[in-house]
């Protein structure tokens, strides 16, 4: 067996180690001499691999192999069961940035029950989303607005914001929905799309008491900053 492949079977074999640190290390051993062969496996581990730092050595592994050979895997990972399967292919997807991807980022994805699932399909999609759609997309992705916690609600408004903006006709339509959660978030993100150091916290916050103030629609946000 020549070496390449002794090392590689080597590294492939410590994916599997009980101990985290042996694993980062295999990881980055596959990454810093990048095989085809390691491709199946390092998938593989990404949806079982249940440390933070290692699952992110395995997609920076993934990125170091050609897209032609990558991409294909992950988008067949977006139809697993296991939401981490889904989530981390999305996830490493986003990083290798390939737009072949694009049309397997789907509504679908994008409206998963799994909150892990969907944030990282809010964050590919506005990697990959072509010229001209984006404004699409922020329709879609305003489907999402108050959802979940605060870390879900942050990473929706990052990707909203991450759009620029062509995200405003949408935004402004959501200040009027039904939902009280549904408008704070509107005008929260709006508030970070004009003011960036504003701090999430301090514009839900604001929102928040915008919307108990009974202001709505177009300049609300504004509105109850000055109050």
């Amino acid at each position: 067996m020549p070496k390449g492949d002794r090392n590689t079977m080597r590294a492939l074999q410590g994916l599997e180690n009980s101990s985290p640190s042996v694993r980062l290390q295999a990881a980055l051993a596959v990454g810093t001499n990048p095989d085809p062969q390691a491709i199946d496996k390092l998938i593989e581990r990404c949806a079982i691999e249940p440390e933070f730092y290692v699952r992110e050595m395995l997609t920076w592994a993934l990125t170091r192999h050609a897209p032609s050979l990558t991409v294909p895997k992950l988008i067949d990972e977006l139809r697993s069961e296991r939401a981490q399967a889904r989530s981390q292919a999305l996830h490493t997807l986003s990083k290798i940035a390939d737009r072949q991807a694009w049309p397997a980022i789907t509504r679908t994805l994008m409206t998963d029950p799994d909150d892990e699932v969907a944030r990282a399909a809010w964050r590919a999609a506005v990697v990959l989303v072509p010229e001209g759609e984006e404004a699409e997309l922020a329709g879609v992705l305003a489907t999402q607005l108050g959802r979940g916690e605060r870390e879900t609600q942050l990473s929706l408004s990052r990707a909203l914001i991450a759009l620029g903006e062509v995200i405003m006709p949408t935004l402004r339509a959501a200040m009027t929905a039904p939902d009280p959660r549904v408008r704070q978030h509107a005008m929260a993100t709006e508030r970070l799309l004009r003011d960036p150091d504003a701090g999430f916290e301090f514009a839900i916050e604001e929102a928040k008491r915008v919307v108990a103030l009974g202001v709505s629609g177009q300049g609300g946000a504004g509105q109850g900053a000055d109050r």
